[in-house]
Order: C-alpha cells, then structure tokens, then sequence
C-alpha cells in the first residue's frame, strides 16, 4: 500500500521545512514584500499562513505553486524544482540529481524506517 512519501521519510521533514521556509522567505524580502502584501497576492484572508510557511510549518499546496511564484518572481519551474528539493528530496533526487557524480540518494534513518510499518 502507498502512503505519503514524506510519512516514510528517510531524511529530516522538519528541517527540511525549515529550509524551505527560510528560502520562502528569502524570495519575498527580495522582492520587498512584506508577509501581508504576499499572502494579498497569493489570495490568502490571512497573512499567518506565510508566517507559519517561514518557520517551517505547512506546505504550499501543488495547486497554487504557480501563484506562489508569480507573487515571488520566479519561473515557475524552477520554483516547483526548488520546492521538491524541500518538500520531496527523493524525488527531486531521481528526476534531477540521479546519475550525477557526487550525488546520493537521502538514507533512511532508524524513525523513517519505523513509520513505514
């Protein structure tokens, strides 16, 4: 049975999230916008869900990942390429890293391989 990748994760989710949203945030100060003017322009009521985006807590969701990089100035592919990094590293790693030298697949650590049963 399938369930979701990062429910059996072989690497940290946590700091990936965190990574992420410091990169998140890193794209919105570059372009000036302050966390309210974002989430105005990506169409949230509240500007919290930046703010919980920034420290880690919560995903984009796949359908508004084009909004998200228009809001932030960036081609959207390369958005959703930098995103999976975070938010999916094995499968960023098949699709963009495999078969590269000096590239490894993340590992699995002793909880990631509790949580697959």
């Amino acid at each position: 049975m399938y369930s979701h990748p990062q429910h059996r994760a072989s690497y940290d989710v946590k700091q990936l999230r965190q990574d992420a949203g410091r990169w998140l945030k890193q794209l919105r100060e570059a372009r000036g916008l302050s966390q309210r003017e974002l989430a105005k322009l990506v169409g949230l009521n509240f500007y919290t869900f930046v703010s919980q985006l920034e420290s880690g807590r919560g995903r984009i969701p796949p359908d508004r990942y084009r909004v998200w990089a228009d809001a932030l100035g960036v081609d959207p592919q390369d958005f959703v390429k930098e995103l999976l990094r975070y938010y999916d590293p094995i499968t960023h790693y098949f699709l963009f890293e495999a078969g590269g030298e000096g590239h490894e697949m993340p590992r699995a650590t002793p909880d990631s391989t509790r949580r697959l049963m």
